[in-house]
């Protein structure tokens, strides 16, 4: 199902979800899409497993990046949970696979995601 930027921003601050979107940036011998687990639920990600499992660190500045505008390029700014970092997402052309209710991740990501390589989690991303 495809998902506007509010929608999903909205979906985020109290969930996880899949999501698939276009690549910003193409990537030789990669699709044009990307897929992701991600979550922007602050109490979630600021837990003692989301700093420590998930690497999550909040962000520290305030300060809008110069020539950089999110709103007029479409991007929403998340926490890639494979990648352990901030990514922006083109909502331009983005899919909801599914919504990861957050006092549920923590099985999501047993039975999915830890269980997974390196090479699995590449794979994973660009399926």
């Amino acid at each position: 199902m495809r998902v506007a930027l509010q929608a999903l921003k909205t979906i985020l601050e109290t969930n996880a979800a899949e999501i698939r979107f276009s690549r910003r940036r193409p990537k030789a011998g990669h699709p044009s899409e990307r897929r992701m687990i991600c979550s922007n639920d602050k109490k979630f990600l600021n837990s003692p497993s989301g700093r420590i499992t998930l690497n999550f660190r909040p962000t520290f500045s305030t300060k809008p990046v110069p020539n950089f505008n999110r709103t007029a390029k479409n991007l929403l700014n998340v926490w890639d949970i494979i990648m352990q970092d901030y990514r922006n997402i083109n909502m331009d052309d983005c899919e909801l696979v599914q919504i990861i209710p957050s006092d549920k991740f923590w099985e999501f990501f047993e039975k999915k995601l830890a269980v997974l390589s390196a090479g699995e989690k590449m794979r994973y991303m660009d399926s």
